[in-house]
Parts: structure tokens; sequence; C-alpha cells
């Protein structure tokens, strides 16, 4: 099968560009990517999690389960209360990052629309 020889390594671990790959297919749900910004500001329960996303208990258990598995949470159970926190604090760059990317492609959207806006018939004094 072509490309076969690139899914493993020699030593049979995956290439750092799949892991990677993974890594972003999980931030590519909107409820996880809502969680880390829940969660930025500390610790939560799964109920205020829960409660914030706007899901149902087994939605809101797969999310945190799957980002835990991957090792972006860490959870503590404390009496009847399970509650979540990021593991590592630069996921939170990542996000800003990305927020800042963003941000500018939506800006050079915007002053794109602008200039075309101003090439448009009837803006140039369409009175005359």
């Amino acid at each position: 099968m072509p490309g076969e020889s690139e899914q493993f390594h020699a030593d049979g671990t995956e290439p750092i560009y799949r892991l990677k790959a993974d890594f972003f297919r999980l931030l590519g749900h909107p409820a996880r990517v809502r969680i880390l910004e829940l969660l930025r500001t500390g610790e939560r329960t799964v109920g205020d999690l829960q409660g914030a996303l706007g899901l149902d208990s087994s939605g809101t258990s797969q999310h945190l389960t799957a980002m835990r598995r991957q090792g972006l949470l860490e959870s503590r159970r404390a009496g009847t209360s399970v509650f979540y926190r990021v593991k590592d604090p630069r996921i939170f760059q990542l996000l800003e990052i990305a927020k800042q990317v963003l941000t500018a492609h939506l800006e050079e959207s915007r002053d794109l629309l602008g200039d075309l806006a101003g090439l448009t018939p009837g803006a140039h004094g369409a009175s005359r």
C-alpha cells in the first residue's frame, strides 16, 4: 500500500506530524475549545462545565474523557463531585495564538472588503 512505510517509525512510534494531527483533531470540536476556555480560570466541576456548555451529562463526559485521555486535562474527585483542570497551561498560549491568527485574517478580509466597497459603481458620487 502506498505510504504505508510512513505510518510508523522503525521503532514502532508514530511520526510527530501524525501526533500533532491527532492533537489538533481533538481540538477540532467547539465544545472542547469552550471547555478549555472555561478552565482558563481554574478547575471546575463536571456539573459547572455541563451547565456552561448546555450539553447533557453524556455529551459533556465524552468530551472530558477524550481530553483527559489525550493528556490535556486532569481530574480529581471530592466527595460526589469530579473537578477538571488543564494539565499544561501552555494550551492557553496555543489558543491565544490561534485567536491572533484568526483576528489578523479577519482584519485582512475586512480591509479587502472595504477596498472593494470603494471600487463599486455608485460609491464615488453616483448623484452626478
